[in-house]
């Protein structure tokens, strides 16, 4: 993508973005105005982060299956005396889900979480890939480097709210802009309403943070972020009436202007967004079924399903509200395993690949278009995990697998080098946790290049990816 496609709008989208909240009736003005110019265009992407809150365990996520690394698994993972982490082999009841990536990795074969039968279909169809061992890095190092400190490392590793930010930001807790939201910076301008460029469903996350476009949250359930449309607040008129006179007051408290600003901003943009989404259900996106829990073979209802069903309307809306360019945000807690692993993240993989293959069905067939290669999510963690026991579950680690699905997507393979399993080999910096070979840097700019940001603006998003010698991993079609 050329900065010269939204030079027309450039400077009044970057007005808007910069104003935020202050700016939300001139933007509803705008939005009505510009969004005819926007609608009709046929160039639309969009990118979904899945953040897996906790730090994934990788090591049953993606099982390296072929006998020396089944060996070191069973060894290591196996038994009572190792807190019993190991999953059947494939062909066993319940057992791991084999797969054949298109590209062989030296006679290695490899299996997926039984819990993951959907993303396998996904993997097996081409449109979903994995990639191996992601983590954050400032630079490539090798182990000796690790341990001598030799290099620039990762702020904070292993604790959870940095990495979190790390990943997420490129800085440690407090940074201020993600790189998701850094993109949205880039291609604001080319929205009819540069508000709807960054949304989550997930939460508010410093992903989506830009310097300049403020992430907007939404909730899944499709209701307004309070019920002042209706003077109510928690149910009360007064707590409403009270609200509503600090929002419209004129007020010299900081804290109380920027409330009010951002209260403004939610109510106007709610009425906007409200009007341009299809409804949730029988005739418009239709619902998510339950899922089933494997521990308790009882089907419920899956949140994170939910999430993606509020993203589909917005994409679904894409036309409504003048979008061209949009990043996405939703979550999932729970992942941080250190106690009663195997039934914990068995439950928490087959959310997440009932939700994933539920969004994939709505993509190709997104109320009668099928938008599937113009819409790409991704999975993200705080990190790995070890890949011996602590006795009871696994503790914080680094580098991970992660998955990307869509209809750009070079599907059924695994890209990077899968690295070795166990421990005491050279990627391993404690109790078989991983040395990244894959920095955040490199997969985040692959799914920009793809988004349609610019070299130049790839550096700019990611300021450590001139460290490395490759931006773009090739998992992604143009």
């Amino acid at each position: 993508m050329k900065n010269n496609q939204f030079s027309r709008r450039h400077f009044l989208g970057s007005m808007l973005a910069a104003a935020g909240a202050s700016a939300a009736p001139f933007a509803m003005n705008l939005a009505a105005m510009s969004a005819a110019a926007a609608q009709n265009a046929s160039d639309y992407k969009a990118t979904v982060c899945l953040f897996m809150t906790g730090g994934n365990d990788p090591f049953n996520t993606v099982v390296a299956t072929d006998p020396a690394s089944w060996s070191e698994y069973q060894r290591l993972r196996g038994g009572n005396d190792n807190g019993q982490l190991a999953l059947p082999a494939p062909g066993a009841s319940n057992g791991l889900l084999a797969i054949t990536p298109n590209t062989e990795q030296s006679g290695r074969s490899f299996a997926l979480h039984p819990s993951l039968a959907p993303l396998k279909t996904l993997f097996d169809s081409g449109r979903a890939a994995i990639v191996a061992n992601v983590g954050t890095l400032v630079q490539p190092t090798t182990l000796a480097q690790y341990k001598a400190a030799s290099v620039a490392l990762p702020p904070k590793l292993f604790s959870h709210n940095d990495q979190q930010s790390v990943w997420q930001s490129g800085g440690a807790e407090g940074a201020t802009s993600g790189w998701g939201g850094r993109m949205a910076d880039l291609v604001a301008a080319g929205n009819g309403n540069a508000m709807f460029t960054s949304i989550s469903a997930g939460g508010n996350t410093v992903f989506l943070s830009g310097r300049n476009v403020r992430q907007f949250q939404v909730n899944p359930a499709g209701n307004p972020p309070v019920e002042l449309l209706s003077g109510q607040l928690f149910h009360s008129s007064p707590a409403g009436n009270t609200l509503q006179s600090i929002i419209t007051a004129s007020s010299t408290d900081p804290m109380e202007k920027e409330y009010a600003a951002i209260m403004q901003r939610a109510i106007a943009s709610q009425g906007v967004l409200a009007s341009a989404i299809p409804a949730a259900g029988a005739g418009g996106v239709p619902d998510p079924t339950p899922y089933i829990n494997p521990n308790t073979q009882q089907a419920a209802v899956n949140p994170l399903a939910k999430q993606l069903q509020m993203v589909a309307r917005i994409i679904a809306g894409r036309n409504g509200l003048g979008a061209k360019r949009q990043v996405f945000y939703v979550s999932m807690a729970g992942f941080d395993t250190h106690n009663g692993q195997l039934a914990a993240q068995a439950d928490l993989l087959a959310r997440v690949a009932h939700a994933i293959a539920y969004f994939d069905t709505l993509m190709g067939n997104l109320q009668g278009t099928d938008v599937r290669r113009q819409v790409t999510l991704f999975t993200a963690s705080d990190f790995g995990r070890t890949f011996a026991s602590n006795g009871d579950g696994t503790d914080h680690g680094w580098g991970s697998h992660h998955f990307v699905v869509g209809g750009a997507v070079k599907g059924k393979d695994i890209y990077g080098a899968f690295p070795p399993s166990g421990e005491g080999h050279a990627l391993d910096v404690g109790s078989g946790s991983l040395l990244p070979t894959v920095s955040v840097d490199q997969y985040g700019a692959t799914l920009a290049g793809w988004f349609g940001l610019s070299a130049a603006q790839i550096a700019d998003v990611f300021p450590n990816i001139g460290n490395f010698s490759s931006r773009d991993l090739g998992f992604m079609n143009a």
